[in-house]
């Protein structure tokens, strides 16, 4: 077959696949070994049609695909690849472009800026920021840091207990020390119990990843300013609701960090990866990240985006979060971040007034966390025993030590009664 007619099938596939995602199960029902066991051990001497591979992508591979794109995936942050970014996708790995350098992607390059200034409007962040895109928020942070070391000359970075573990690795990866303040009941940093006397950073978040807290930004901007340390906010899930007027109370204080992180794969509808990363301070990051070797100097007289980060080789990732962007615009993202948090207030209601059942942090977005009485191990066998079932995909954490259920809904195709069929699984589980 031609190159056309197999992108026709891809395209075909990938449609079917999304019309259908919702009647699969969310979980991966497998074995650990077993995909791999139903493969070849060696390469192919001869080539094979690419028809083989679309095969045995639907016979061997998709048994063992944990839907993300499903409407019941109510995991970590659920996610969702909006069918403009899926093209563009397509679009980007036919170009191949790789910005190093501006000449070696002029569009890249370009494109990136004025997208990232797209969402900055979006989102009513401070003009003038520079922004640019890392792959995920881990390597965003780790980049905030890593400048934050450079400016400052110190190696302690201040977070809560309740930030990312992308904090702790990107200290462990730069040989930073972590000091970690403790929280309020609602699950926010302490800006009364921060120490700053030799932090390089200071780590705040809107938006935690176990129950979606918000730090109180304004306060440890003060204690930054007060200590001559750097201020990285991680809104990598929260930060998306600001393009909706009525979220922005998390924002407070926000235009005052030296960087920012929000990650356009979680909550602004663009497949993995695309993390975007802000900062007031753009020639910091370049002091800590520009290298020119001979070979790389050239006579343009334009910025490159990889002196802004640990990354060399840069794919063309702007084209997708361009192209949802243009698609969606404002209201298209604005309606389907509204219906998140309308749909994750209604099953909260739905928990509160069920007998048995109790929610265990505030929801300012669109997570819910809860239990069932009685104890840790019955509540994880709910959540097991749903999962096993693929009827829904949901996770935990542990919130003063208790085991603590996670119901995150950001799916852009989950309707009510996903949200109702995960609430009676529950319910059925919880009554085994």
């Amino acid at each position: 077959m031609s190159f056309r007619e197999d992108g026709e099938a891809a395209v075909e596939w990938a449609a079917r696949y999304l019309e259908r995602v919702g009647e699969l199960p969310v979980l991966a029902q497998v074995q650990p070994g077993e995909i791999r066991s139903r493969l070849p051990a060696s390469p192919p001497e001869q080539g094979e049609p690419f028809a083989d591979v679309l095969r045995d992508v639907d016979d061997i591979l998709l048994p063992g695909i944990t839907h993300w794109q499903s409407p019941r995936f109510f995991a970590y942050f659920a996610v969702s690849a909006g069918e403009p970014g899926i093209l563009a996708e397509l679009l980007a790995a036919t170009l191949n472009s790789v910005a190093f350098l501006w000449r070696t992607s002029p569009a890249s390059t370009e494109l990136e800026l004025l997208t990232l200034d797209w969402v900055a409007q979006l989102l009513g962040l401070p003009g003038g920021w520079h922004g640019h895109i890392e792959d995920t928020a881990s390597t965003s942070t780790l980049a905030a840091l890593a400048a934050a070391r450079e400016v400052t000359g110190r190696n302690v970075v201040v977070c809560s207990e309740q930030a990312h573990s992308s904090v702790d690795k990107a200290a462990k990866l730069l040989g930073l020390e972590v000091r970690k303040a403790p929280t309020d009941s609602e699950f926010r940093l302490r800006p009364d119990a921060l120490d700053l006397t030799d932090a390089a950073a200071v780590v705040a978040t809107v938006g935690t990843t176990s129950t979606t807290s918000v730090d109180p930004v304004p306060a440890i901007a003060d204690a930054c300013a007060d200590a001559g340390a750097w201020l990285h906010v991680d809104a990598a899930y929260a930060g998306s609701a600001w393009v909706c007027p009525e979220l922005r109370a998390s924002q407070e204080g926000v235009e005052r960090a030296d960087s920012l992180v929000v990650n356009a794969h979680k909550w602004l509808f663009t497949p993995m990866d695309c993390s975007l990363l802000w900062t007031s301070r753009p020639d910091d990051f370049r002091r800590a990240f520009s290298l020119v070797p001979e070979y790389l100097r050239t006579s343009d007289e334009a910025d490159s985006l990889s002196d802004y980060g640990p990354a060399l080789g840069r794919r063309f990732r702007s084209l997708k979060l361009w192209a949802v962007l243009r698609c969606y615009g404002r209201e298209g993202l604005q309606q389907r971040i509204r219906e998140a948090v309308r749909l994750a207030a209604l099953f909260e209601g739905w928990v509160r007034e069920e007998p048995g059942w109790d929610v265990c942090a505030p929801r300012p977005f669109s997570l819910v966390c809860f239990r069932h009485e009685g104890s840790d191990e019955h509540n994880e066998q709910i959540v097991e025993r749903i999962n096993r079932s693929g009827e829904a995909f949901l996770s935990h954490t542990r919130l003063g030590d208790r085991y603590v259920i996670r119901l995150a809904i950001g799916n852009e195709r989950t309707s009510e009664t996903d949200v109702q069929r995960a609430w009676d699984a529950l319910r059925a589980a919880s009554a085994d």
